[in-house]
């Protein structure tokens, strides 16, 4: 624990806690309503009805924010940085979400993530400014020549557009240096969920596993295994 979370919680302020939970709750209810309306604005053939996984997924979201609140203001102290973390793995979650129940990272999620990424390091939070714009760029760029290359060798798509845009807001959370382990971390998990799913004959040859969930729980390992500023 680093000084700054020390003297948090050597001060006792309980009300800063609950604050952070109470906006937790209240953004995870936000995207929670959002990740089933976005989906069907983009695609009218899905279902109307939620389902009891979705109903699951809901509950677990609304569960586990408070977590990630707690989390946050532990890590980085009360404050902009924790603030701005609890928004970032907030968002990350809900289109890991999306995009495990419909194949879809909207960009009205994804644009405005990484618009806010620029803008929360204007001053540095978590990298440079200048790490920043090269992490939106980068991050962008890497996954576009990963998709026209894939194209271009099997005549069809490895992944969606979505997929690009999410690890560009990335790149602008957390940086260009951080890219290849956000990469590393989500190809290991894809590969690891993949064969588990090809062991259990729960996934067919040839199909296609959305990258997103791997990228966000990337994102979100990476931005607590960085300190501040960094």
């Amino acid at each position: 624990m680093n000084p700054a979370s020390s003297s948090f919680w050597d001060g006792g302020q309980f009300l800063t806690l609950l604050a952070a939970v109470v906006f937790a709750c209240v953004l995870a209810g936000l995207l929670a309503r959002l990740a089933w309306v976005l989906p069907r604005r983009l695609d009218a053939a899905l279902s109307t009805q939620p389902d009891l996984r979705h109903r699951r997924r809901r509950v677990a979201m609304l569960v586990v924010s408070p977590i990630f609140a707690v989390a946050c203001v532990w890590a980085f102290a009360p404050g902009l940085a924790a603030v701005a973390a609890i928004v970032f793995v907030l968002v990350l979650l809900a289109l890991a979400w999306i995009d495990a129940e419909t194949g879809l990272l909207p960009d009205l999620l994804t644009l405005p993530l990484l618009w806010l990424g620029l803008l929360v390091n204007l001053n540095g939070v978590f990298v440079p400014l200048q790490d920043a714009v090269l992490g939106a760029v980068a991050g962008y760029l890497l996954l576009w020549c990963v998709y026209w290359g894939f194209l271009l060798c099997t005549g069809r798509e490895g992944m969606g557009q979505g997929d690009l845009k999410l690890l560009a807001a990335l790149g602008a959370w957390l940086g260009w240096a951080a890219l290849p382990w956000v990469l590393l971390i989500s190809a290991s998990l894809g590969l690891a969920v993949a064969l588990a799913l090809r062991v259990a004959a729960r996934m067919k040859s040839g199909e296609v596993l959305c990258f997103g969930p791997f990228l966000a729980v990337a994102g979100v390992l990476v931005l607590f295994a960085m300190p501040p500023g960094s």
